[in-house]
């Protein structure tokens, strides 16, 4: 049957080659869009496990509530769960990175402009923070962005383009097209730090020799210790770096994570807001997730503690992915339509024209069974013939496309991406493709075949 299927396709190849070549420009659109969208998701996923790690540890209902009250939901002992994370013998083979972060909000000045503003401060450990940006699991051309703060330096910062802006200070730290304020709302009077400010700033710099200034900026950061005290850092601003959204460039502001702590708890006892967590591969996340669950009810019942992964921490992966998503579902639904109405009317068109073949079919002895598997072969075979054209081409679309050096600039990052379309490797949306456009031709050769097993030898016969 599949024999006889095939010599029918190829005595009418126009046909034949004109539901092909739809049946290719088909799976052409629909895998280079799912290349396309498959390369989003992955850098999506390798920016945001490189800022935020895979999971993250925090003190209970902090993602709900930490942000108002960062000392009331603050990790205590936070260097023992470390030490009890990199030790375990199920975590430390899938561990890259376990680091602690300090999450705040403060009110930065530059009293010498007399402006200040509030930000939203994150206390890193450089070093650590710089190896988790350089995850890259999916081994995609991209550039990581990494903090600008000598680790060693311990008074260095980073603050957002928007801060930088807003604090005027673009001219130090050499910010690129930076609107300026066209009459100046500052007061002249008020152009000096505050006496009780600069006494408090005065207090954290160390008793060193003075040390030549630093190219930058410098900033004096406000926040409330533990017990509601004002304390005061004043900060060398490295750099102004951009978020990608205009609102979080307007309140970002990093700093070295020793520093942090003793601006916002003093002397007292060292804590952090949460521990990211970073894995070597995102397949073994549930693994990871599973038993840091089980340390946090055997091991550590003397805090409340819970665990999230990046795509809770980060909702805008979810959404941004879910758009991608519902895109390819509705291309994809859209050219399976027009494949099944092309194939379903080029095998109308073959049962009008073999009216007299399918008659002596039928009185050589043929049933209408094997008519109607007759004409859903073809149906397959065009299908199948399709399929793997259409991916063969995609697959060189795809590589020229790779090659020809194409960029844009993707939602939070400074500088342009590659244009990649990933489809080498994604067996499993190759395969998934290449069998609903199988099915979809196969289905489409159905009612046509039906309609030709029905008809009556007599009047079939009446056409020669």
């Amino acid at each position: 049957m599949i024999a006889l299927a095939l010599r029918n396709l190829w005595r009418n190849q126009r046909r034949s080659s004109t539901t092909l070549l739809a049946m290719m420009i088909g799976m052409l659109s629909i895998l280079l869009f799912g290349g396309y969208s498959r390369t989003v998701y992955y850098g999506l996923e390798t920016d945001f496990v490189g800022r935020s790690g895979h999971l993250q540890l925090q003190r209970k209902d902090y993602f709900w509530f930490g942000s108002g009250d960062p000392q009331g939901y603050s990790l205590h002992g936070y260097k023992q769960l470390v030490n009890d994370i990199q030790q375990d013998p199920v975590l430390a083979p899938l561990l890259r990175v376990v680091t602690p972060v300090l999450q705040f909000g403060g009110i930065a000045g530059n009293f010498d402009a007399g402006l200040s503003k509030l930000v939203i401060v994150q206390g890193v450990d450089v070093t650590a923070q710089n190896e988790m940006r350089r995850w890259n699991d999916y081994q995609l051309a991209i550039t990581p962005e990494l903090h600008s703060m000598n680790p060693a330096a311990g008074n260095e910062a980073e603050i957002g383009i928007g801060v930088a802006r807003m604090l005027q200070l673009c001219a130090q730290l050499d910010v690129p097209d930076c609107p300026q304020p066209q009459l100046s709302a500052i007061d002249p009077n008020t152009q000096t730090l505050a006496a009780d400010i600069a006494a408090l700033a005065a207090g954290q710099l160390p008793s060193e020799p003075a040390t030549p200034a630093k190219s930058g900026a410098q900033l004096e950061l406000l926040a409330a210790s533990t017990g509601g005290a004002p304390n005061v850092n004043r900060l060398q601003i490295n750099r102004a770096v951009t978020t990608g959204a205009k609102e979080l460039d307007e309140v970002y502001l990093a700093m070295q994570l020793a520093q942090a702590q003793q601006l916002l708890y003093g002397e007292s006892e060292e804590r952090v807001t949460a521990l990211q967590i970073q894995l070597y591969h995102s397949a073994d996340l549930e693994v990871a997730r599973t038993r840091l669950q089980e340390l946090i009810s055997n091991r550590w019942p003397e805090q409340p503690l819970e665990v999230h992964d990046f795509r809770t921490l980060n909702p805008a992966f979810g959404q941004i992915t879910g758009m991608f998503a519902a895109i390819f579902g509705f291309i994809t639904i859209l050219i399976s339509a027009i494949v099944l109405f092309t194939v379903g009317n080029t095998m109308s068109m073959a049962v009008l024209e073999r009216t007299v073949e399918i008659g002596t079919l039928r009185t050589l002895g043929l049933r209408r069974s094997g008519i109607r598997r007759l004409f859903i072969s073809e149906g397959l075979l065009l299908g199948l013939t399709g399929a793997l054209l259409g991916t063969a081409l995609a697959l060189l679309f795809a590589a020229l496309i790779n090659q020809a050096g194409f960029t844009w600039l993707p939602p939070g990052n400074s500088n342009p991406v590659p244009i990649t379309i990933r489809l080498w490797g994604e067996h499993q949306m190759l395969l998934g493709i290449g069998l609903t456009v199988v099915l979809v031709a196969t289905v489409s050769a159905w009612w046509p075949a039906r309609r030709a097993a029905q008809q009556d030898v007599v009047d079939a016969l009446r056409y020669v």
